[in-house]
């Protein structure tokens, strides 16, 4: 018994494999460009210690600097938005793009502004947050006031730099 695809249906699934072959092959492409980050297999407490050395008081030319930080986030340090800029990076571990906008925060954290707070928010575990927020794929940041209401919303940083760029 002959099998035999019929004309119709042959044009149909040849687009569709191409299609999703390209895809792929993008998706890889991005993957393989992001820079790796070793800091991926330090446990959070050798993060957070870390994070401690640099955050906050920095010596530059023999007077005291404050820098703005990076730092976990917590529900309370939304109230720094009274005085500051707070941002909300919602970032997951598996994500290409967020490991290497976190690299880059953590490799220029002497650059962070005076007066900017980035809260380090996990998009895996944060399921109230991204429902307030209306975030719905991780690597996206928001700015908020000290009540928690947004005041930005945006995911195309890949540098602190452009973080910083989009604060309002």
């Amino acid at each position: 018994m002959k099998h035999t695809i019929q004309k119709g249906f042959a044009m149909p699934v040849a687009i569709i494999t191409v299609v999703i072959l390209v895809v792929l092959t993008g998706a890889l492409y991005l993957y393989m460009s992001q820079p790796a980050v070793e800091n991926d297999a330090l446990p959070d407490a050798a993060i957070q210690q870390e994070e401690q050395k640099t955050t906050g008081q920095n010596q530059e030319e023999g007077a005291m600097v404050k820098s703005g930080s990076y730092e976990a986030y917590s529900p309370e340090k939304l109230s720094l938005a009274s005085s500051q800029d707070v941002v909300l990076f919602f970032r997951a571990p598996w994500c290409p793009t967020c490991r290497a906008l976190d690299a880059n925060i953590r490799a220029n954290m002497n650059n962070i502004p005076a007066g900017v707070v980035i809260l380090d928010v996990n998009y895996d575990d944060s399921t109230a947050l991204k429902q307030k927020y209306g975030v719905t794929y991780q690597h996206t940041l928001v700015q908020v006031d000290a009540r928690g209401n947004q005041i930005a919303k945006w995911n195309s940083s890949l540098t602190l730099a452009s973080l910083v760029a989009n604060i309002k």
